[in-house]
C-alpha cells in the first residue's frame, strides 16, 4: 500500500492519540512519539503502531503521535484510519488480524 499525502486521526482528549502519517519514501517506518505515559508504556506504543502499519503492508511511513494515555485497541484504530485517509484507493483494511 503506497501513502500518498498527509492523514491525520484522533484527538488530545485524555485517553487518545492524535497520529499523523505521511510519505517516507526509502527510509522505513519512523515513529515519533510524545506521550504522558512514555516511561512505562513507550515501547508497547511503538510496537502497536509498527505492527499495524506493517499487517497493511505499509513500509515507509513517517509516524508523529502525541498520545495521552490511549489503549492499544485506540491506537490501532487511530493508524488504520490515519493511513485509510491517505492511501492509494481501496486499501480500508477489513482484512487486517
Amino acid at each position: 500500500m503506497k501513502i500518498n499525502a498527509v492523514g491525520v486521526a484522533g484527538t488530545l482528549e485524555s485517553s487518545d492519540i492524535i497520529v499523523q502519517i505521511e510519505k517516507n519514501t526509502g527510509k522505513g517506518i519512523e515513529i515519533e512519539l510524545k506521550s504522558t505515559v512514555e516511561n512505562q508504556f513507550g515501547g508497547q506504543i511503538r510496537k502497536v503502531i509498527k505492527e499495524t502499519l506493517e499487517e497493511m503492508g505499509i513500509t515507509d511511513a513517517l509516524v508523529r503521535a502525541n498520545d495521552k494515555g490511549a489503549l492499544d485497541c485506540t491506537i490501532r484504530a487511530r493508524i488504520l484510519t490515519a493511513v485509510n485517509r491517505v492511501s492509494d484507493g481501496n486499501s480500508y483494511p477489513w482484512g487486517v488480524k
